[in-house]
């Protein structure tokens, strides 16, 4: 194991991978505070755990989702548990690295993800809590999976040549070594409170969600409104069918989960010059905002500014170019508005408490309407009318 490793480690000296979230995350956290002219009162914040910090790894969609049932279980009532968001991340890119040797290297590499993908793993293989699955090895106190990515890639692009014509039956413990090597070994059994569980038991007595009542929905019109579709972006690996809505309902359905006391798990595209993680705003300027100069960039942030009105089209279109892009994955916890009394939706990032709202952001409707991919929620939170237009479908509970 250790010469496979050691081999492989030469795959990452030919600099050929690329870790462009990390590298996002970096500048978007390196931006300096323009004009912290952004005034807000919260008008409902829906309880949440405390912001943690990814580190240097793409976990986003793990730390926002797995936050999400955090939210899940306080709202039912329960003893909130700080889950592992590294368990949960293990589980997916084993289950990645095989679809990858599988599918002839079909599926995207990287350590990005998307919010089902949570409730997939929770659903097959359980959770653990934080204390039990840092994933933090070797005196690490951030995630830092940039080799482990680079050894994992190497090893596949190794199967996927199948340079003996038949894989041997070690290939998938193979894959597991290097997560165990990286991340520490599974926790097949571990003891929480003074009581022994399981990953399964643990979701099954402690976190008490059932996967079946969550529901994702997008919105692109070049899709039937009401069904189902794989949604086109790379970190839908699994190739999950999501509802297709048109676009004032993924507002809708927001508004009214938050009104009801339901968080949502928000993919979005955070790449664009008008969202400042640093500032804690992401709005729409009303201008042409694939032509945005210096000036006008060095002037976004500061203070409120008017919106862009959204259209389907629009949002198509920038699907469709690819300047929408599924950067990033966050948390809806509420509303506010700011000192001229525009709305906001309040968000809970996973960058760590670093900006000018400890790690919250206030993003208006348009923003969400224009840029988001996904989002995810119990199935409660979206007002019937709407849920009653979903064609049935033998994959959802309802």
């Amino acid at each position: 194991m250790r010469i496979i490793l050691l081999i492989l480690t030469i795959f990452i000296l030919s600099g050929q991978i690329v870790f462009t979230q990390e590298n996002l995350i970096n500048s978007l956290k390196n931006n300096s505070t323009e004009n912290p002219d952004f005034k807000f009162k919260v008008i409902k914040e829906i309880d949440n755990s405390s912001v943690k910090d990814q580190g240097s790894s793409g976990t986003c969609w793990s730390y926002s989702a797995n936050s999400f049932l955090e939210s899940e279980m306080m709202r039912m009532g329960k003893t909130p548990v700080d889950l592992a968001e590294i368990f949960t991340a293990r589980n997916a890119y084993y289950e990645k690295a095989k679809q990858y040797v599988l599918t002839g290297g079909g599926v995207s590499w990287g350590e990005g993800g998307a919010s089902h993908d949570v409730i997939n793993m929770y659903k097959k293989y359980g959770a653990v809590p934080q204390e039990v699955y840092s994933g933090l090895n070797f005196g690490q106190t951030r995630n830092d999976f940039k080799e482990m990515s680079a050894i994992l890639k190497s090893l596949l692009d190794v199967y996927l040549k199948n340079p003996a014509g038949k894989l041997s039956p070690v290939w998938m413990d193979n894959i597991n070594k290097i997560l165990d090597s990286y991340l520490g070994a599974y926790p097949d059994e571990f003891t929480y409170n003074g009581k022994n569980y399981t990953p399964k038991s643990f979701a099954r007595e402690m976190v008490g969600i059932d996967p079946a009542d969550y529901v994702e929905l997008s919105s692109y019109k070049d899709f039937n409104y009401y069904e189902k579709f794989v949604i086109p972006i790379p970190d839908n690996w699994s190739h999950d069918r999501v509802w297709n809505v048109p676009m004032d309902d993924l507002t809708t359905i927001i508004d009214y989960a938050i009104d009801n006391n339901y968080t949502i798990a928000w993919a979005t595209d955070v790449s664009e010059p008008y969202f400042s993680y640093k500032n804690g705003v992401a709005y729409v300027p009303d201008l042409n905002v694939y032509n945005i100069d210096p000036m006008t960039k060095a002037d976004l942030f500061k203070g409120p500014k008017p919106d862009k009105k959204i259209s389907e089209a629009m949002r198509q279109e920038a699907l469709n170019n690819l300047t929408t892009t599924d950067d990033h994955v966050m948390q809806i916890v509420g509303i506010a508005k700011d000192q001229t009394g525009k709305d906001y939706y309040m968000v809970k990032n996973s960058w760590g408490a670093s900006n000018d709202f400890e790690g919250y952001l206030y993003v208006t409707k348009p923003y969400v309407q224009y840029k988001s991919t996904i989002i995810m929620v119990h199935k409660n939170g979206i007002p019937k009318e709407i849920l009653s237009k979903l064609k049935p479908d033998c994959s959802i509970g309802f």
